[in-house]
């Protein structure tokens, strides 16, 4: 009897792990893949990045949308229209409204969890080369920022291709 409860007491203990594994994967989140295509952007996602690269050093502000300061969601809606392409005006909006991808191309929008939950609540404009141009909040400006940092990836929630 005692070999017998050993062993099931080892498989639920192994069943157990392997759960608690399960689970904490599930709540990093997704993987944040890119894909870089050097000479294949399109002409629409030329023009997005190239008014991104325009935007770096405007000063965030909450709700901005102009020179005079960008919020994440106001850097993507002004790059976007630039290309002559509408999207919603928040961050979570956008994550809820644009067509998903699951490895993110230049142009692409890459969206976080920042504010503590599991919603969208930051975004920023994939560059390549493991980068991203975003605003990142109160007292900064829009910056590039390395996607290498555990902190994006911790974070991420998915990424979106309202470009062709």
């Amino acid at each position: 009897m005692s070999a017998r409860r050993s062993a099931t007491d080892g498989t639920i203990r192994l069943l157990t792990g392997l759960l608690i594994a399960w689970l904490l994967t599930g709540c990093a989140g997704r993987e944040l893949a890119t894909r870089d295509e050097p000479g294949a952007l399109s002409i629409d996602r030329a023009v997005i990045l190239a008014e991104a690269k325009r935007s770096l050093g405007i000063p965030y502000r909450v709700g901005g949308t102009s020179e005079r300061g960008l919020d994440c969601s106001g850097l993507v809606q002004r790059a976007y229209a630039r290309a002559g392409i509408r999207v919603p005006r928040t961050s979570r909006a956008q994550f809820e409204a644009l067509p998903r991808v699951d490895e993110a191309r230049p142009g692409d929008l890459l969206f976080f969890a920042t504010g503590g939950g599991r919603k969208a609540s930051h975004v920023g404009i994939y560059l390549g080369d493991g980068e991203m141009i975003h605003a990142p909040g109160r007292g900064r400006r829009v910056t590039r920022t390395s996607l290498a940092l555990d902190y994006w990836h911790e974070r991420f929630l998915g990424a979106a291709a309202p470009a062709p």
